[in-house]
């Protein structure tokens, strides 16, 4: 692990959306490049803090060889680059059908999964009847495979999500993007705790220089003439 890397903050989870998420992991909300998918290990991190992998998955491929999971953190950085030029370029108004020839990586991607079907108990605490569900698993058989679950989240995106509602964040150095889910569609900030708290302080101390400036035009104003 690198210096950066030790020294770098957690991964945010702000997107409302895996794969707004998955954008987001280069970013600069603090108004510096932060990489969270430097290599193989960043990658597994990731997957397993954004809960499109468990621990035992993690734990495989950490035992496995390191280099092909950096190539594969590679890999996923591409991805990332793709998907955040297409996002970029369809934020804000309805994703029409014609987009699909420019979803090809995507296709080629999803084309590689192997995945089946098994009937296991529902959740502890289900109250449907019968207490059977289908759940889709997947043999987890090379590193190329932990591009998938972000590939579906992609997937998702662009199918379900209305792309109308995907905003940039609105702090002046910040990249991150987001789905604004809110009631009244008004979110602004990848979050308050961050670019939000910072803009209100840049805005306090704006009206602060502001009424200063008049306090002190007012006093260095020459007096008027002295009654008799």
């Amino acid at each position: 692990m690198s210096n950066e890397q030790s020294q770098r903050s957690a991964a945010f989870f702000v997107g409302d959306h895996l794969a707004l998420d998955f954008v987001n992991s280069r970013s600069r909300p603090s108004g510096v490049w932060t990489e969270w998918l430097a290599d193989g290990a960043d990658l597994l991190d990731w997957l397993q803090q954004a809960s499109a992998i468990d621990a035992a998955v993690a734990g495989r491929f950490r035992a496995g060889d390191a280099r092909r999971l950096d190539e594969i953190a590679g890999q996923a950085r591409d991805l990332r680059a793709w998907l955040r030029s297409f996002v970029e370029a369809h934020a804000g108004r309805p994703l029409e059908a014609d987009v699909v020839a420019e979803l090809a990586p995507l296709n080629r991607l999803l084309a590689e999964d192997r995945d089946y079907l098994q009937v296991d108990v529902a959740d502890a605490g289900s109250t449907q009847e019968p207490r059977l569900v289908q759940r889709r698993l997947r043999r987890w058989t090379s590193p190329r495979q932990l591009l998938l679950p972000i590939a579906e989240a992609i997937a998702d995106l662009v199918c379900h999500a209305d792309f109308r509602l995907i905003r940039a964040c609105e702090g002046s150095a910040c990249t991150i993007l987001f789905l604004d889910r809110t009631k009244a569609h008004a979110r602004r900030w990848c979050s308050m705790a961050i670019c939000g708290n910072r803009a209100k302080v840049a805005a306090y101390r704006a009206r602060a220089l502001k009424t200063c400036a008049r306090i002190a035009s007012r006093s260095s104003a020459p007096a008027g003439p002295k009654r008799a």
